[in-house]
């Protein structure tokens, strides 16, 4: 199901007021088998439940992703929006980074 426009107040947030998943921080937590089991199972994360996929490297290895909820795209990250509380990857929820924002 995708939700209409995340960012309703036209505020724009930055990434860091936002939790965060991110998908290395995750598998450092699943070792081994454990990996391609949830592959094939989604996670829930406040009640939305998120995929996983994989694409190939150049070397035979998989490298992991989670599903966006919200467009579908492969994101290393996920973020919780602060108002409505929405999963999605920085693009869907239109975030921005603070160095990008105010040049520090």
């Amino acid at each position: 199901m995708k939700l209409s426009n995340l960012n309703d107040l036209g505020k724009k947030f930055l990434v860091e007021d936002c939790q965060q998943i991110d998908i290395n921080l995750f598998l450092k937590r699943t070792r081994g088998k454990l990996k391609e089991i949830l592959l094939y199972s989604e996670i829930e994360a406040d009640g939305l439940k998120i995929g996983l996929i994989t694409s190939a490297t150049h070397y035979k290895g998989l490298r992991y992703w989670f599903k966006c909820p919200l467009c579908g795209r492969r994101v290393g990250k996920l973020y919780k929006q602060p108002i409505n509380q929405g999963f999605g990857c920085r693009a869907c929820l239109n975030l921005e980074y603070r160095s990008r924002r105010y040049g520090v």
